[in-house]
């Protein structure tokens, strides 16, 4: 049976880098995806131009039938999936006008229920002693000491939250964040970090689960950028 790994938002940057590295160290196949395929298949023919072989499939993580597609290829061509790079997300350039009400919701939409959805389409078909791997940043660590006592308190609590509880700590970021409340309610105004706290957060949350799991040696990891 033919491993394969695949990598969510790979056609740049450090996607890009961890397919190329995959394509040289991993025995098996390996996907690169990309919101747009034209983008796509231009990254997969560099690479192959450096004499490696990526197979490319699109993949909007914001898009639930996307996720489905990309599932039912899997299933239907390899009969599952045997590690997850989740590394697809989006930052906001810090002189970026855009109103901060809107840069939360992109950023808690993309970067965490992005990966969210992923894993939850993804998780089930992967084979025993499978690997996921949530790509997070350093932010995180300089963002929780503005957070409150509160809100870090829950953060805190990553052992016993269940996925429920972290879904609603997200949603009541995006909302302080539309209603221009986020002092008040004690988050500081740092979109991209508080996603990667829900990455974080999350892998906590789906490692512990997996423990559960009959599937032998599946581990799921978090990695800061």
């Amino acid at each position: 049976m033919t491993r394969v790994a695949l990598v969510t938002g790979s056609y740049r940057g450090i996607g890009l880098e961890i397919v190329r590295g995959l394509c040289k160290d991993f025995d098996g196949i390996v996907y690169l995806t990309a919101r747009s395929s034209d983008r796509g298949e231009e990254a997969v023919q560099k690479l192959r131009k450096e004499g490696l072989s990526p197979r490319f499939h699109q993949l909007d993580i914001t898009d639930d039938h996307s996720i489905q597609a990309l599932k039912t290829h899997l299933l239907d061509t390899h009969g599952g999936l045997d590690v997850l790079v989740n590394n697809a997300g989006i930052a906001f350039k810090v002189a970026d006008e855009t109103p901060f009400a809107v840069q939360a919701e992109e950023s808690i939409k993309t970067n965490f229920f992005g990966p969210l959805h992923v894993s939850k389409a993804l998780l089930p078909i992967l084979r025993p002693h499978g690997r996921v791997i949530n790509i997070s940043s350093d932010p995180v660590r300089r963002a929780m000491p503005k957070c409150s006592p509160a809100i870090q308190s829950r953060i805190r609590s990553y052992s016993s939250m269940t996925e429920e509880e972290l879904v609603q700590l997200m949603e009541e970021f995006v909302r302080a964040a539309k209603t221009g409340t986020c002092e008040e309610n004690g988050w500081p105004k740092w979109a991209y970090a508080i996603s990667h706290i829900g990455v974080t957060l999350m892998t906590f949350i789906h490692a512990r689960e997996m423990e559960k799991d009959p599937r032998e040696g599946i581990l799921i990891n978090c990695v800061s950028k």
